[in-house]
């Protein structure tokens, strides 16, 4: 049974091909600057990279081109061969705590839910209806990056506000990145053969999120009402003082929507020393730039204080740390010194382990702390578009 994983941003699209129930990739591809000139795309097949030029005016010409790259390298010979679509979904809010076949209510929700995920669901929706229009015989599912994290007590995702602001707007936490979190717990009970696991999980990317399982379910999570919140990022601020947006509003004469976006784009990493990507921003270090040597201790130190953070919110009773996502599991140098931090709470790192340890390296998991540490450490690499394909399979057999 062939499941297609699809993954819409406002000018890309990201996708997969699944033999399922094996959970075999048979062809995989990314296509850039949609709706922009110099349109792109990368597939690769057999392990062989293929490149595509070709100016696309919206996504319904890029779905045209993934479908056409599928026939094209005969990986189906027919598009009746698939048989159910995984979208990623940005917010579902409180109305959705799993992943749902989509209909037309479902198509509704995520319209009316764009207010709280502005950059991201036009470009969810816009692969939802040109799929639909490509394919309009097969199933879709809904998976949505909020959906793990509905099991966090209000206690940890109500903000100290007017509770008006939550009954009439939904203010609340939220969190995101809940399909990767989702499946590195679900790994983890695996690996750790023990179904109620506690889990601190770090997925650090060029966006980043860490959350908080207990029991084998989400407690909490460092991202908010957006994915704005939580630790400093790539581009975005993370946790902030609020009252900065009014600050700035009067010395700059920007409105909230520029701040904001100031916030979103060009903050975090990129802000403080003018690289978002955090190998730039080592390779500066190492240069000894002054900005890169301080935004690295910036975001080290974040990382390393909600992980005590949850240590705490856990009562010490920890499985697991895991590292996920590109620098948590390419970045041992990070990762070293995130531990070395956290030395005080009985964590030991194996420096010759975790050296070994990377994407790009022969070995790609494992535990990266010695016998003695209170806790194990694990980088475990995420695959947030198997799990797309493991919920969509089940919604559609």
């Amino acid at each position: 049974m062939k499941i297609l994983c699809v993954n819409a941003g406002s000018s890309s699209l990201k996708f997969q091909l699944y033999e399922m129930p094996e959970e075999k990739v048979i062809i995989s591809g990314y296509i850039e600057k949609v709706g922009i000139e110099g349109s792109f795309w990368n597939t690769k097949i057999n392990g062989e990279k293929i490149r595509g030029e070709k100016d696309l005016k919206n996504h319904t010409e890029a779905v045209a081109v993934m479908l056409d790259e599928l026939i094209r390298h005969h990986a189906v010979e027919s598009l009746d061969e698939i048989k159910g679509i995984g979208h990623r979904v940005l917010h579902g809010g409180e109305k959705y705590s799993t992943s749902v076949l989509i209909d037309d209510e479902v198509v509704k929700s995520i319209k009316d839910l764009t207010k709280l995920g502005p950059l991201h669901h036009p470009g969810n929706l816009a692969g939802i209806e040109a799929m639909k229009k490509a394919l309009p015989g097969v199933p879709m599912v809904a998976v949505y990056d909020t959906a793990f994290h509905q099991t966090m007590p209000k206690y940890n995702y109500m903000y100290p506000v007017p509770m008006q602001w939550y009954e009439k707007y939904g203010v609340r936490k939220y969190g995101f990145h809940g399909t990767s979190h989702k499946y590195i717990t679900e790994e983890m009970k695996h690996i750790l053969n023990k179904e109620n696991c506690n889990l601190i999980i770090a997925h650090i990317g060029s966006g980043g999120s860490l959350s908080a399982i207990k029991d084998g379910k989400c407690y909490d999570t460092t991202m908010g009402l957006t994915p704005l919140d939580g630790i400093m990022m790539g581009t975005r601020s993370g946790s902030i003082d609020p009252s900065i947006i009014e600050y700035v509003s009067k010395e700059s004469g920007k409105d909230v929507s520029e701040i904001t976006n100031d916030l979103n784009k060009k903050s975090g990493y990129l802000g403080v020393c003018g690289f978002s990507d955090s190998r730039d921003v080592e390779q500066a270090a190492l240069r000894g730039e002054e900005n890169a040597l301080l935004a690295q201790r910036m975001y080290n130190d974040r990382v390393a204080k909600y992980i005590a953070q949850y240590f705490v919110e856990l009562e010490g009773k920890v499985d697991a740390i895991v590292f996920t996502a590109g620098v948590g599991e390419n970045g041992s140098e990070f990762r070293a010194d995130v531990i070395n931090k956290l030395s005080c709470l009985g964590l030991k790192l194996n420096v010759e382990v975790n050296n070994k340890i990377a994407g790009f390296k022969e070995i790609h998991e494992g535990i990266i702390t010695s016998p003695e540490s209170v806790v194990p450490v694990y980088v475990l690499p995420t695959n947030e578009e198997l799990m797309i394909a493991r919920d969509t399979y089940n919604l559609c057999i």
